[in-house]
């Protein structure tokens, strides 16, 4: 299983919207990064990931699990743009903050500290674990 980190706008889509997706989830459309799609390429169904609101909260808010592996985004005129499916979890019974992330010496090297633009970025194992147990749930 591999670790992500996928960053939306709060007002635009935010942690209730994607619960609001039920357990079908929905598609994580909309991104025109090639990194980030290149990223999205390499998930597999069962993968788990952050949800980050970002400028508005700058916090990891929840858990959500990528339902459906890599197709065509349907918000796309282009094919060259790809998205998965993804379906909430569970929020964090603590959010955890960019600015408690920063703080902690064990995340320095994490792509949301280096590359804090990038909306689809993986997350190692141990960076996995310890936002958990920093959000209040087991890994």
């Amino acid at each position: 299983m591999a670790y992500w980190l996928f960053k939306s706008e709060p007002d635009v889509f935010g942690w209730d919207d994607q619960v609001a997706l039920g357990a079908a989830g929905g598609e994580w459309h909309g991104v025109r990064n090639y990194q980030a799609r290149n990223n999205m390429r390499a998930m597999v169904p069962g993968d788990r990931g952050f949800f980050y609101h970002s400028q508005k909260g700058r916090e990891i808010v929840g858990l959500v699990e990528v339902a459906c592996a890599c197709h065509p985004d349907s918000t796309a005129d282009d094919p060259r743009w790809d998205c998965v499916d993804v379906r909430a979890l569970r929020p964090l019974v603590q959010p955890v903050t960019l600015e408690r992330i920063r703080a902690e010496p064990a995340l320095a090297d994490m792509v949301l500290v280096r590359n804090s633009r990038l909306s689809v970025q993986p997350v190692t194992a141990e960076e996995w674990r310890i936002i958990c147990e920093m959000g209040g749930i087991e890994p």
